[in-house]
């Protein structure tokens, strides 16, 4: 697997441990080994741009997701599909904010909007109240046991 995580957030970011995460959900989901994933850590200003520009919503928010190759989860009998996740662009000041909001710290913040932008890569949305909490549970899922290793 490669992934690659960018700090542009000038916050110091841990990306040796958003990567390790990023591999634990990824091989919890059974992507592909080989499939590629990008992880830019930006400040407030750029990420609100990319939110205008892609989502047509004004100012910062949390993670952007911008799926490549469409892969989705390997179901237990068969094979995931090798190519490119995506990119994922998260906002530590923003995650710093929300949380301290939730009363879990930036750190647990971040770890929740990686795994979260993740399953959007892979096709989860929660626009429905069922889809919400099926990604919403997994999430729960992938990041107790990522807590609990």
């Amino acid at each position: 697997m490669s992934i690659e995580v960018l700090d542009e957030s000038g916050r110091g970011l841990d990306v040796a441990h958003l990567a390790a995460l990023s591999r634990y959900v990824m091989d919890a989901m059974r992507v592909h080994p080989l499939a590629e994933l990008c992880i830019k850590a930006v400040d407030e200003d750029t990420i609100a741009q990319l939110n205008e520009q892609w989502m047509e919503k004004e100012g910062p928010t949390d993670v952007l997701a911008f799926p490549m190759d469409e892969l989705r989860p390997g179901l237990v009998d068969e094979e995931p599909e090798e190519g490119v996740l995506g990119d994922l662009v998260l906002c530590p000041v923003v995650a710093e904010r929300q949380g301290e909001t939730a009363g879990h710290g930036t750190l647990a913040e971040l770890e929740l909007l990686t795994t979260h932008g993740i399953l959007h890569l892979l096709g989860y949305d929660h626009a429905e109240p069922e889809e919400h909490r099926e990604m919403f549970g997994l999430q729960d899922q992938l990041l107790a046991g990522w807590r609990s290793r």
